[in-house]
């Protein structure tokens, strides 16, 4: 019998020191915590446990693992999913108070409920005999907001005229009947909370989850889902795509907000108002959560986190062409004209970075300039981190490289910029590429003969009429010292206050005035930026990390500017000891100052000429290592990767100002303030059919909501689906009268 029993036990598994679903907190220390309550697991041992309803128990559970030194605070913070300094308070309080100091305290009002089941059915009878609510609350002794709380809660809507209950009916509408734009829902829960999402976190946090799956939260009057009329937008711009697709590889990482909750978060906190990853701290995040699909947005430090390790990866580049081609691709006509500028972000850090001109301050500073290509309608489609000194006429070699990437061997595209890229030399290198240029002229020869002008009238794509004087003739460009010259088209405008502008360009049209319209509208990349830096943060650090400069990159040698500063004094002493010696020529009770002073001029002279001599041998540039080894870049990745979800959701609102010129007469004045108002709005959001309604609440005025049901009209017809659900939305606004 012995002989059979040791087999037997040979073969039994080792019993596990936790289950399987616990949490590891410190070596041999678990936690298990399901719907039933929790548990503390310690080497294999059940030593502290709690129920479901006993947050003072799990308290104290955590507390004694750190006055015990099973373990640390911070891991205990971790396990508990808490903050550190909520454990640190716990522990004060248990000090203070014992553990009647882990028992939270109740909120609300202290006193006693005056709101009684039956206080409640006499303001409810009241109200039906007709009294106002003023009435009531004097008779049963409570106040008026009170009484509006019973009377909101328990009294049935008054059915509006036309108005069904439950979905809207399919089919055609009959001729005189209402807008379907306008209905009410009915039934829906005001201010619902999301479902927690306990379980969830718990398994990311285990590592057995790869992104939690968004969970719609239907209810009433949900605050600001008017952002969700953006999605269409978004879908359209390919951004969660892209970011989906060039970073694929972490898909699968354990963690309970996946790519598209990071993007999401971003671009609804920018059409908010809130560009920057602090704004967060800003926006209910309850509010944002049931936008996102969760029950509350991450954290400002989850969101810089997890950016920041896709930010390691170093594929900024290639989200980037992912979302131009998709922006070619949506907008085909908008590839034959690119706007090519550069925008300098001012840095008022501590940290030793390049300086580079700011034109809006008017002053040098340490700075990062980026290079931006827009459409022909002034919408983003690409950005980089221009290395220091780089100029315009640098980049466009760049820049001409990036677009024939995008737009194929066998087109000729136009590239528009301003004067800071004039260089004939490259003109003539672009148009052999196969591009066109458009550009201001530098420095024109001559002003041209009032008889030289005709007007022509261009029609812009808002269907504004402008009237232009133009002056056309071909010119030839010298370069080289003269030696060679390039030939292209002039173009010259003539102002009611008689000053001429002159334009270069090698397009051959038949009409110069759109192509005059097209170069006077670079400043639609101007507003660009302008839009961007007051509204989408483009001027935001994002991330104060810094990277070591190129010590190899050479920069002008300051020696040298010390030299010549030396130089200028010496020379100055000279020319003043001889204005010197030429006052005191004629004096002979001075000789003997004279020959002291002579002396002392050819000794200066002397330093002067060997002084000469060095500064000669110095470089003229050197490595900015040797000079200031603490040069410093700002880590230009991370930035890249939030200014591409800027870029595509500034992108979106474009789209959306451009749907409603048709359904609002002042579209091209107000279409954004429109649009930021309705992004605020609460909506209502319910699931019907398989289908995410999301209804909006009436603006300000009558005609905006009649605006905002044309444009949710148009966004219905895209069918577009909800990130991450198999449910199309449906987009309606409130009529006034049944919002109130």
């Amino acid at each position: 019998m012995q002989t059979m029993v040791a087999p037997l036990r040979e073969m039994e598994p080792p019993l596990p020191l936790s289950p399987p679903c616990s949490v590891p907190i410190a070596p041999g220390v678990a936690l298990v915590e399901t719907d039933e309550g929790g548990a503390v697991w310690l080497h294999g041992m059940v030593t502290l446990c709690w129920g479901a309803d006993d947050e003072a128990g799990r308290r104290l559970a955590a507390v004694t693992l750190v006055s015990t030194k099973a373990a640390t605070q911070r891991q205990v913070a971790e396990g508990f999913g808490v903050n550190e300094t909520t454990v640190w308070r716990w522990r004060t309080e248990r000090e203070r108070a014992g553990v009647a100091g882990l028992v939270e305290a109740p909120r609300g009002p202290k006193g006693a409920w005056k709101l009684t089941g039956e206080l409640v059915e006499k303001i409810i009878a009241l109200d039906e005999q007709g009294l106002s609510g003023r009435q009531i609350a004097r008779q049963v002794e409570v106040s008026d907001s009170s009484v509006r709380k019973v009377l909101a809660e328990h009294r049935r809507p008054t059915p509006q005229p036309g108005h069904v209950e439950g979905p809207a009916p399919k089919g055609p509408v009959a001729d005189g009947a209402e807008d379907t734009d306008t209905v009410e829902p009915a039934g829906l829960e005001l201010l619902a909370r999301p479902q927690p999402r306990t379980a969830d976190r718990q398994a990311a946090r285990a590592g057995l989850l790869a992104g939690a799956k968004p969970q719609v939260c239907e209810g009433g009057k949900l605050p600001a889902a008017g952002a969700l009329l953006a999605l269409p937008g978004l879908e359209a711009t390919g951004l969660l795509e892209a970011f989906e697709t060039t970073f694929t590889d972490r898909q699968d990482r354990a963690a309970f907000y996946d790519i598209r909750a990071l993007v999401l978060t971003v671009a609804l906190s920018a059409l908010l108002g809130e560009p920057r990853a602090q704004g967060l701290t800003r926006l209910a995040p309850t509010d944002l959560g049931r936008l996102v699909g969760y029950d509350r947005a991450p954290e400002v430090k989850t969101l810089r986190r997890r950016l920041g390790e896709l930010a390691s990866l170093s594929r900024s580049d290639v989200l980037g062409e992912t979302l131009a081609r998709r922006h070619l691709e949506q907008h085909p006509d908008q590839g034959g004209m690119f706007y090519i500028d550069g925008h300098v972000r001012a840095y008022h850090g501590q940290a030793d970075l390049p300086k580079a001109h700011v034109a809006r301050m008017r002053i040098s500073m340490p700075a990062e300039v980026d290079t931006w290509i827009c459409d022909a309608r002034g919408d983003g489609i690409l950005v980089w981190t221009s290395p220091p000194g780089a100029s315009l006429t640098g980049e466009l070699r760049r820049a001409t490289s990036e677009i024939r990437k995008l737009v194929g061997e066998g087109a000729r595209p136009t590239i528009i910029f301003d004067r800071g890229g004039w260089s004939p030399k490259l003109f003539a290198a672009l148009d052999t590429a196969g591009f066109d240029i458009l550009t201001y002229r530098k420095n024109p020869p001559r002003r041209e003969p009032a008889s030289a002008f005709v007007d022509h009238d261009v029609v812009d794509d808002r269907g504004v009429v402008h009237t232009y004087r133009l002056a056309d003739r071909a010119v030839r460009l010298a370069y080289n010292a003269g030696r060679n010259y390039f030939g292209c088209r002039q173009i010259v405008r003539l102002c009611d206050t008689g000053h001429q502008t002159a334009i270069i360009t090698t397009r051959t049209d038949d009409d110069p005035g759109p192509l005059a319209w097209a170069m006077f509208n670079r400043w639609r990349e101007e507003n660009f930026f302008r839009y961007m830096r007051a509204r989408f943060g483009l001027d935001a650090l994002d991330t104060y990390t810094v990277v070591a400069d190129d010590a190899q990159r050479t920069v002008p040698n300051p020696a040298k500017k010390d030299a010549a500063r030396r130089t200028k004094q010496l020379k100055a002493t000279i020319a003043s000891g001889q204005a010197t010696l030429g006052r005191i020529a004629d004096h002979p009770a001075l000789a003997r100052s004279r020959d002291e002073l002579s002396a002392t001029i050819d000794e200066v002279h002397n330093q002067l000429t060997d002084h000469q001599a060095a500064a000669k041998a110095l470089p003229a540039r050197v490595p900015i290592g040797d000079i200031r080894p603490e040069a410093a870049r700002l880590d230009g990745e991370h930035k890249r990767l939030v200014d591409a979800i800027r870029m595509a959701t500034y992108n979106t609102e474009s789209s959306l100002t451009r749907l409603l010129t048709s359904h609002y007469r002042r579209a091209h004045h107000e279409a954004r303030s429109l649009l930021h108002e309705a992004f605020a709005t609460p909506a209502d959001i319910r699931i019907v059919d398989g289908r995410m309604h999301v209804t909006l609440n009436a603006l300000s005025a009558p005609h905006r909501t009649r605006a905002i049901a044309g444009l949710c009209r148009e966004l219905t017809d895209t069918e577009t689906l909800y990130p991450g659900t198999n449910y199309h939305l449906a987009y309606a606004i409130k009529s006034p009268d049944t919002s109130a």
